[in-house]
């Protein structure tokens, strides 16, 4: 069985966690976070590849899976309703 958090968040933001994996827009490598050097924060995958990183969790997973920091890859062409995407202003 899936979970779904509610609550909201200080900036406003509702039901972020667990509702699906967010899409984004980076190529994954397993290994992109050894390669860092310093403090940047929004660290960039390589330039092409076979995957994307899709971050976050979904209602699919299992609560202790269901974080902010949890990232995977998936196949770009890829379908499924426990993957999406988030609209950001």
């Amino acid at each position: 069985m899936g979970i779904f958090l509610t609550g909201a968040s200080p900036y406003g933001c509702l039901d972020m966690s667990g509702n699906v994996w967010e899409w984004c827009e980076d190529w994954f490598d397993e290994h992109c976070y050894q390669y860092q050097q310093g403090p940047e924060r929004n660290l960039r995958g390589p330039e092409s590849g076979e995957y994307r990183v899709v971050r976050g969790g979904s209602w699919a997973n299992e609560a202790r899976n269901v974080r902010v920091a949890n990232r995977n890859r998936n196949e770009p062409g890829n379908r499924n309703d426990n993957i999406g995407f988030r609209c950001a202003q």
